[in-house]
């Protein structure tokens, strides 16, 4: 999706990382709720609440999900699924933007 119509942004950033990730939150009539950002390049480690869907729209990066021994790579176009209450890592290979979407339990 290009663009999100009738939401409300949250203008107050989500920053991590010493600012090397940061969002946005998209607030949408039903409830649902996404955040859009940006992450430098870099190795992170991110906890999950609810299941969460990340969308590369912009980038290219290496994830090692919860339960895998090894990484695989997104690029643009590309989503992966979290689930909840676990942890995943990241290495960044180069600045990426994305959408995550938080899928309520």
């Amino acid at each position: 999706m290009d663009q999100f119509e009738k939401v409300t942004i949250v203008t107050k950033a989500n920053i991590y990382y010493n600012g090397k990730v940061t969002s946005r939150t998209v607030l949408f009539e039903d409830g649902e709720m996404k955040t859009l950002g940006i992450m430098l390049p870099g190795e992170y480690e991110f906890a999950t609440s609810n299941k969460e869907i990340m969308e590369i729209t912009q980038g290219n990066l290496e994830v090692k999900l919860p339960g895998e021994n090894d990484w695989r790579t997104f690029t643009s176009g590309e989503s992966f699924e979290v689930s909840a209450d676990s942890k995943f890592n990241l290495i960044v290979n180069e600045t990426t933007d994305y959408c995550c979407s938080y899928i309520e339990r």
